[in-house]
């Protein structure tokens, strides 16, 4: 896979706590953005997720979501928003952990000793067509400062990705949470 370019956005790994949670939010009706399944989420001034982008401190990843549009009879439960979705009863799952680690595969090479480094997400916004993110660390926004959006806690494990395949697949964590202080590199 990680010689590959196959994105899958953020998936929880592991937590250092044992338990991976799902919290519950709500998206405002109509939002104009669509959001997949594995996408960084922000939490808006408003209270309603919102599409993270690159840069911007966020949350935590969408998971999901369920509602019921506008003239229905039964909620919808789906991987994505639909941009400009008018509904109610809107619930929205993500993941808000700031000590969770995720999976997500590089847009090019990483090796061992860019284990610390920070980089931001690209490709947050495009879907695979199913629903889910096709997110990738950026390899070219590297820092050790700590000011970019996930720090590389590890090479994933798997028989198909080693350490400087051609589209590795990491471990990270948030280093730019919205609710902790930025974190600064190893």
């Amino acid at each position: 896979m990680s010689s590959t370019n196959a994105p899958f956005g953020l998936r929880a790994a592991y937590s250092p706590s044992g338990i991976i949670r799902e919290m519950q939010g709500t998206i405002l009706s109509t939002y104009a953005a669509d959001l997949y399944t594995g996408q960084p989420v922000k939490m808006g001034t408003d209270g309603t997720l919102q599409a993270a982008a690159a840069g911007d401190a966020f949350i935590g990843v969408f998971a999901g979501c369920q509602y019921l549009p506008s003239g229905a009879q039964r909620p919808v439960i789906s991987p994505s928003w639909p941009s400009g979705t008018t509904a109610t009863e809107i619930i929205a799952y993500y993941t808000m952990d700031p000590y969770l680690v995720y999976e997500i595969q590089a847009d090019g090479s990483v090796s061992q000793t860019n284990v610390g480094n920070q980089y931001n997400f690209s490709a947050a916004a495009s879907s695979n067509g199913l629903g889910y993110s096709i997110a990738t660390l950026g390899v070219g926004t590297v820092t050790t400062s700590g000011s970019a959006q996930m720090r590389v806690v590890g090479i994933a494990n798997g028989i198909d990705n080693a350490s400087g395949d051609a589209f590795t697949v990491v471990q990270v964590q948030i280093s730019k949470h919205q609710y902790v202080a930025t974190i600064n590199a190893f």
